[in-house]
């Protein structure tokens, strides 16, 4: 979902300005997304009936989704070819490096789309060229890399720190620059007055383009008709009956609670944010995604239903963009740490692996727009903490900074992206290189 919702988006500004977008995807995610004016194609990853969980093993599924995606992107390319309007470029997901050597065998561009931010790309892309080498220990830090503020150990992606954990992931966070060279284009989720001087410090290495936030166009600029969501939604969300408990509640009011599609928490750690909710007497919309729902305490539910709801799963942008949210508690995931920002919502940082950790070390000191929850010895946050980062960021003195922060950086999104913003330039020139190519193609 995290990959997919940011594509999907860029597909959208690129149609709003008079390119043919089309999305490619897994069989498996295919009927889940639908947007206007935007083609929707399907690749094999190999497992067309269950997605990655037929799978069952992350190195497995990768092979496979490199070994048929390859082979039916391929087909797909080839059946545009003999349409009205053949494919002159490949815009992929950075995790899937095979798709460009794919767009190069058929002579037509390619351009990497990564959907992390500036700072963890620098960061990976300074591995990959063996700038830095693994594992990173405490000794090592501040880390100082040019361009980034200091990084202490605990501000560093989970994989650096413990590159064994999850080797499979490693090596596709790697994988994302072993052909980068090649690509005529390189995209990043992010924007120039939020992350200028982080990518212009990896520029030599990670030429990117900044065409960021990719946030539905309604929450932003409002350029785009009826733009309101991303288009895709891997879980049937709950939206109408969300917003119906919100509308009785007063402004600023509420702690919208989310970890995101991937994040699995302990029973404990579950247990903790629910003391804390409940505790702090505060009104709070939760969403606890069905395989986690059996981890919530048994008394909870029932004690909490006058000030709390708690749902499977809801449209995120809705309830950020809500009048009365006053706060949300995120696991900084990249997509949700953009949508807060562009949407000028206080943040809590309870981050638990990869990238989520720097991430939330953004949120709380350098763009000043929410605090981070410190976790105990045993990678808990409990209650009182999280108590404590509620006070600070719904009803202390420091709240009305973190708003005026919060304020400052929603302005800042609406103009990067609104025509003649340093994003929509950006865009605009890959379009119009787009289109003096296709033109010259076919002797316009």
């Amino acid at each position: 979902q995290g990959h997919i919702n940011p594509l999907l988006q860029f597909a959208k500004r690129l149609a709003s300005k008079g390119v043919k977008a089309t999305l490619t995807t897994t069989h498996y995610t295919l009927n889940s997304i639908s947007a206007a004016h935007i083609g929707v194609e399907p690749i094999s990853d190999g497992f067309d009936e269950g997605g990655f969980s037929q799978a069952g093993n992350v190195d497995f599924y990768l092979k496979s989704f490199r070994d048929h995606g390859s082979r039916t992107l391929a087909e797909l390319i080839q059946k545009f070819s003999n349409s009205a309007t053949p494919v002159n470029c490949v815009v992929y997901d950075s995790f899937l490096p095979w798709a460009l050597d794919v767009a190069k065998q058929h002579g037509i561009y390619g351009a990497a789309f990564f959907t992390n931010s500036a700072t963890v790309c620098s960061i990976f892309a300074h591995i990959h060229h063996g700038l830095l080498t693994l594992p990173l220990t405490p000794e090592m830090t501040p880390l100082l890399l040019p361009g980034l503020p200091p990084l202490n150990f605990p501000d560093l992606p989970s994989f650096l720190r413990f590159p064994d954990s999850y080797p499979a992931y490693l090596a596709m966070k790697l994988s994302q620059y072993s052909n980068l060279n090649q690509a005529d284009w390189v995209f990043s989720n992010t924007f120039e007055e939020l992350e200028g001087k982080e990518a212009r410090g990896v520029s030599e290495i990670w030429p990117a383009k900044l065409i960021g936030p990719m946030v539905p166009s309604a929450y932003l600029d409002e350029r785009i008709k009826g733009d309101r969501g991303y288009g895709s939604s891997l879980w049937k969300p709950l939206s109408e009956e969300c917003i119906e408990w919100l509308e009785t509640k007063p402004s600023n009011s509420v702690v919208y609670v989310s970890f995101g599609s991937m994040v699995s928490l302990s029973e404990e750690q579950i247990a903790e944010l629910a003391w804390g909710l409940k505790e702090s007497n505060m009104y709070f919309l939760w969403v606890v995604r069905d395989s986690e729902q059996q981890k919530l305490p048994k008394w909870f539910l029932d004690s909490v239903q006058e000030k709390g709801k708690v749902v499977t799963w809801c449209n995120q942008l809705e309830m950020l963009a809500h009048r009365t949210v006053g706060c949300f508690v995120t696991h900084c995931g990249w997509n949700s740490t953009l949508e807060g920002l562009s949407l000028g919502v206080p943040m809590i940082g309870v981050p638990k692996w990869t990238d989520q950790l720097t991430d939330a070390k953004f949120v709380e000191e350098i763009w000043e727009i929410g605090v981070r929850a410190k976790e105990d010895e045993v990678g808990v946050v409990r209650k009182d903490e999280l108590l404590r980062c509620l006070k600070e960021v719904m009803e202390g003195d420091k709240s009305k900074e973190i708003k005026r922060n919060a304020n400052k950086w929603r302005d800042s999104a609406m103009k990067t992206i609104t025509e003649g913003g340093s994003s929509d330039k950006c865009i605009d020139e890959f379009v119009q290189h787009l289109m003096a190519s296709y033109q010259n193609l076919n002797g316009l």
